[in-house]
């Protein structure tokens, strides 16, 4: 090695960028997982804005956490260190920022996320895939401005939830680019 010389450890190659060189893969290799403590309901929303799979309920209890992570190899988020010192958790992370916007851009910059986003593919509420869903099918479920302004329409797998790309979907879209 010399001066000047980056290295990426394993697990994380994708954290060293020779793009410029060579490409080494068009998608990173890992699909992170998470679970999240009481305190991170808004990050969990964030994350899987970003397409990512995130358990998150606000009445976890700290040995259900450590399992949860343990058992489906899930990464513990998390603003408690002492959660993070449990046998189970072998993979954890304790967040430090306090704003929710801060926290997304703390969380994806420390686990170099950036490339494994996947945007608008998971229900901001329950987790589920969302997917693509013909107008006519929902037109009754649809409020009478939305139904004339919008075509193009999701729906979650598992709790049914619409969606569209109305006001929302701008200032999420403004988020994403701040990130």
């Amino acid at each position: 090695m010399q001066d000047g010389d980056r290295i990426s450890v394993y697990p994380v190659f994708e954290s060293l960028d020779i793009t410029p060189v060579t490409r080494l893969r068009p998608k990173p290799l890992r699909k992170p997982r998470f679970v999240l403590d009481q305190h991170l309901g808004k990050l969990a929303h964030y994350l899987r804005m970003l397409g990512f799979d995130c358990l998150y309920r606000n009445d976890y209890h700290d040995p259900e956490l450590a399992a949860i992570s343990a058992r489906e190899g899930r990464i513990l988020l998390t603003c408690d260190r002492r959660l993070l010192m449990r046998k189970k958790v072998s993979r954890g992370y304790f967040v430090r920022e306090r704003d929710p916007e801060g926290q997304l851009r703390e969380v994806v910059q420390r686990l170099d996320l950036r490339h494994a986003t996947s945007p608008f593919t998971r229900c901001m509420e329950c987790n589920g895939l969302i997917e693509p869903v013909d107008k006519e099918t929902i037109m009754s479920e649809l409020p009478p401005r939305t139904r004339d302004e919008f075509d193009e329409f999701r729906r979650c797998t598992e709790c049914g939830r619409l969606y569209w790309r109305g006001s929302h979907y701008d200032r999420m879209q403004e988020l994403i680019a701040r990130l």
